[in-house]
This record gives structure tokens, sequence and C-alpha cells, in this order.
């Protein structure tokens, strides 16, 4: 009976893609369904917030110099990546992404977590000349970052663009844009402003050069707040021995 049921499908075409669809349909709302059904796919989590002006700016010149090539920035829920990396990427960190940096590849190690793991000078030496802080690596040097000023003129733009795709800019932070990013990259700056806008920016002369605001500011602040943001100890860590 199964046999002569399955022929039958199959010499019917009329039968086998209304039958097709009917299976397309059926998997489609089991998949569907349940995301029209639920608040929210991302769960808010304390402490994301968007990008002040200079670590926007970095990240707009980290994705023009394709770093993200090499470097990933989601770090997987395995042991073997937590116990490297740190605690395993949240969907809400990159919820503020456009486009998000997780990546493919991994010619360099993964960069979710490096904020505050190595000081202001080794990010500088690193994108100087790698091999001077790790001998075998093959990542290119970037000395021109230290020797080119930022180009800030259209950092308002950026953000109202980003405004645009739900990252939410407010009127405020838009028009201090500019005055967010020179404070942030000076050590003597009134920062109260930038702090209230952006909380855990860290505001300092970042490439160690006081006079001018370079694109090497902007990336070591891009790198520095990297998985910052999160207070990782409020989430209990997944139980790899189990």
């Amino acid at each position: 009976m199964s046999r002569f049921t399955h022929a039958t499908i199959e010499k019917n075409s009329i039968l086998l893609l209304l039958l097709s669809l009917m299976a397309v349909s059926i998997g489609g709302i089991v998949e569907i369904v349940p995301t029209f059904l639920i608040k929210t796919t991302i769960e808010d989590v304390k402490g994301v917030r968007p990008y002040s002006p200079l670590e926007l700016a970095g990240r707009n010149i980290y994705i023009r110099e394709g770093c993200y090539l090499c470097h990933s920035q989601m770090v997987r829920s395995l042991r073997a990546e937590v116990e490297r990396y740190g605690h395993y990427s949240l969907a809400a960190e990159s919820k503020y992404d456009h486009p998000f940096q997780w990546g493919s590849k991994r010619n360099g190690p993964d960069l979710a977590r490096i904020g505050g793991k190595y000081s202001d000078e080794w990010h500088r030496l690193h994108m100087e000349s790698p091999r001077k802080i790790v001998p075998e690596s093959i990542m290119p040097g970037y000395p021109f970052l230290a020797r080119t000023p930022l180009n800030y003129r259209q950092i308002e733009n950026d953000m109202k663009a980003l405004r645009v795709t739900g990252v939410p800019y407010t009127d405020e932070d838009i028009a201090n844009a500019k005055a967010d990013l020179e404070a942030q990259a000076s050590s003597e700056a009134d920062t109260e402003g930038l702090m209230a806008r952006y909380p855990k920016a860290v505001a300092r002369d970042f490439d160690g050069n006081p006079k001018e605001i370079t694109e090497l500011d902007a990336m070591i602040a891009y790198l520095q707040m990297l998985g910052t943001l999160v207070d990782f100890n409020a989430y209990e860590n997944a139980d790899f021995n189990q």
C-alpha cells in the first residue's frame, strides 16, 4: 500500500506540488510563528549602550582596514573558547552593530573581550609593528594610523544614519558629538557630559600624542571598550563539566 501511494504521488505532478507546498508551509509556520509570539528575540542586557563618537570613529576605521577579515568578535559557548577568551558572547552586545563584526575567520585571536586586556602602549606598538609584540604574528603593521589626523567632520551624519537603523542616539547625543569625541581623546577635558551619555567610556590620550587626535586614538578607544560594558559577574557561567 505504501509503495502504491508513493508511486502515485510521484507520478502526479500536481499532487506532488500541493503536498510539497503543504510540507514547506507547515515547517515554515513552526519556525516563524514563535518569533512573533515572544516579546523580543534579543534579551536586554544592562550596560550595553551605543558607541561614543570616538569609539564609533574607531569602529569605522576597523571596518575600513578590513580587520574583521582576520579577527572575529564572537566567543562561542564552547569550553575551549570561554577559557581562552572569556564569557561567551551575548546577542545584545551586537544589537547596535551595523554591520555586526562576528567575522568568519581567526587568523588572529578573537577580539570580543580585548578591552582593558592590554595597555594603550601595547596597542600603539602592536599597530606600529605587530612582530615587536608577537614575533610569530602575520598581521601587517598600521603605522600610518598614528600619523593620520582623525577626520570627524561627518561624525554627526554617521550617528544620524545609525539612528535610522534603530540605534537610540538622541538629538543631544548628535549635537554634542564633536565635543564628546574631543573630550574622550583628551586627558584634561571635562568629561561629565560624555560620561552621562556614554557610561564606562574611557577618556584619555590613547596614542601618546596630546597635540593631535589621530586615527590611532579612535582605533585604540574602540578596542579598549570591546567587552567592557557588561558585568558578566551577574551571569552564571555555563557548567562545562556536566
